[in-house]
């Protein structure tokens, strides 16, 4: 009788290694990767035409259908006409003009539905098969509960626009934009780890070069949460001028003693103008990292990275004023927001890079 394993017989939750696939799982990852980026340039309309609050229900299973009768489409304008947001900023619009507002909220359901399948069915096959490397099972269940975690944080952001506002709270939207560049930021990592791993016998950087390069990624990642405020606050259409804000550094207004700290995420004027210097502190470290990576002998794939990022962060500064001194024109702005993820990725890219290769001891080392 043959010892030898059938290829037919059921997973038994041991992955074969000689079977795995990494080019194959980090190409699928990078196909999740750009859905999940569409889905940023999706959301980011969404928000700007003010079209979030306009699908009251909230229906796991069957809310990808949307209403096809009249009659159906009579039902839930109803409920938009119950809410805050109607009654005091969209009094009399037409069936026409919420069904405009209405596609964008179930289209970006819709396609977070679609990413969840395009992740779910082949992590399930590969899992199955047995094909996915050791160190990246518990990877993937992660990423599986994140994209329902931001399911749930979705539905939550958008409860919190119902009641006496006409716009969802900017803290849950800035934690709702925080948790998709953090799945984004953990598939692109999985991804380049999988297709591009870090060769064993890299010499690592100088470690305060690397800690820059954290610091950076750092940063930028805080940069955009406070972009997330500015969204929330609509700040970004008050002082579109630049550089300065009403003629000076720093407006009036920016500091409410009755608020306290609060002032920091709840006032237009600081909102903007704590965005925009943190824009300028990004545009700093990054072009610090870029001089230094010039007198040191790196690989070629590492400089790419950085000259890289370097100039995606000039082209998003000018990007941001732009969008600014346009009083937020709907497609810069969302090329704001499309730079912002592009910026992102490509400083995960340069973290990944800067990290030493890990070289396995020989027999006689480990003696």
């Amino acid at each position: 009788m043959s010892t030898s394993t059938a290829p037919t017989q059921p997973y038994s939750g041991m992955s074969d290694q000689t079977k795995a696939r990494p080019r194959a799982l980090g190409l699928w990852l990078v196909a999740v990767a750009f859905m999940i980026f569409a889905m940023m340039i999706i959301g980011a309309i969404t928000r700007l035409t003010e079209s979030g609050l306009s699908m009251v229900e909230w229906r796991p299973l069957m809310g990808f259908l949307p209403p096809i009768s009249t009659a159906e489409w009579e039902r839930v304008f109803a409920l938009y006409k119950q809410t805050s947001q109607y009654a005091l900023m969209n009094q009399g619009m037409s069936l026409d003009a919420f069904q405009h507002i209405f596609f964008w909220e179930w289209f970006h359901r819709l396609w977070g539905r679609v990413i969840g399948l395009v992740f779910a069915v082949p992590f399930f096959y590969f899992l199955i098969r047995g094909q996915i490397p050791k160190g990246y099972k518990g990877h993937f269940w992660a990423l599986l509960f994140l994209g329902g975690l931001q399911g749930v944080i979705g539905m939550w952001m958008v409860k919190s626009g119902f009641v006496d506002r006409v716009e969802v709270s900017q803290y849950r939207l800035a934690m709702h934009l925080g948790i998709a560049f953090f799945i984004l930021g953990y598939t692109v990592w999985l991804a380049l780890g999988l297709l591009f791993p870090i060769e064993a016998d890299r010499k690592p950087v100088p470690r305060p070069f690397r800690r820059l390069g954290a610091w950076a990624h750092g940063v930028i990642f805080i940069t955009i949460l406070s972009g997330a405020l500015v969204a929330g606050l609509n700040a970004g259409f008050i002082y579109n001028e630049w550089p300065l804000m009403g003629g000076q550094f720093i407006p009036d207004g920016y500091w409410d003693e009755t608020l306290g700290l609060a002032s920091l995420f709840e006032i237009m004027e600081a909102v903007q103008f704590n965005h925009r210097t943190l824009a300028y502190i990004t545009l700093a470290t990054v072009f610090g990292l870029f001089l230094w990576s010039r007198r040191l002998s790196l690989p070629g794939r590492t400089k790419a990275a950085i000259h890289a990022l370097f100039g995606m962060v000039c082209v998003q500064v000018c990007l941001g004023i732009a969008t600014l001194l346009s009083i937020v024109w709907l497609p810069l702005a969302v090329m704001h927001q499309a730079g912002a993820a592009i910026t992102f990725c490509l400083a995960l890219w340069c973290l990944k890079e800067l990290r030493g290769g890990k070289v396995t001891p020989t027999a006689a080392q480990k003696s």
